[in-house]
């Protein structure tokens, strides 16, 4: 459900990075962008698992309401940076491709679609033969056998949570930094 929110959140923060960063190298600026984009969607999606796993709120509600939080600082920044009043960013960095990934075989979309090969193929190892990966599934079946176990439940939720919003920010680097476009459909 806090998908949205951290996409956004990592946009926002990859956007910010391409324009207050431009003077970097393209390779240092690529690599600042994906890891302030982890580091927001983290800690974005990681607020609502901290609450949840200490007070247990509902996660689905406190999410969808950090979504629109997301939607309204996002749409405060576009507004802020947009020059013409077109609620949209315009091209970032058209005229240098700062911040831009970099053509492959001509392509502009090759290098996103080997990254997320290469992470998909990751994460299926990491969930299918890691201690990490099975802890995640045994809480997924059941938080009161994981607990049984000896699991500490909280944690696990904590840093799966942690590692998911992640992967989704970085997403919003791959998306920002391939279109140099950022706004509120940013998601879609």
């Amino acid at each position: 459900i806090g998908a949205e929110g951290q996409i956004l959140i990592g946009g926002l923060v990859t956007a910010a990075c391409m324009m207050y960063f431009k003077s970097m190298p393209t390779a240092l600026l690529l690599i600042v962008m994906f890891v302030t984009s982890c580091i927001a969607g983290a800690l974005w999606g990681l607020l609502p698992a901290i609450f949840k796993s200490k007070w247990n709120t509902n996660e689905t509600l406190f999410t969808l309401m950090m979504n629109y939080v997301a939607i309204y600082l996002t749409s405060f920044f576009v507004d802020f940076w947009d020059k013409k009043q077109s609620h949209s960013v315009g091209i970032i960095n058209l005229d240098t491709g700062k911040g831009w990934f970099p053509r492959l075989f001509g392509e502009q979309y090759i290098l996103n679609v080997i990254i997320v090969a290469v992470l998909a193929i990751g994460m299926y190892f990491y969930l299918k033969t890691s201690k990490h990966g099975y802890e995640i599934a045994v809480v997924g079946d059941s938080a009161e056998t994981a607990r049984y176990a000896g699991m500490k439940v909280n944690r696990i939720v904590l840093r799966t949570v942690f590692l998911s919003a992640c992967l989704i920010g970085l997403a919003a680097a791959f998306k920002v930094g391939t279109a140099g476009v950022l706004s509120t459909a940013i998601t879609g």
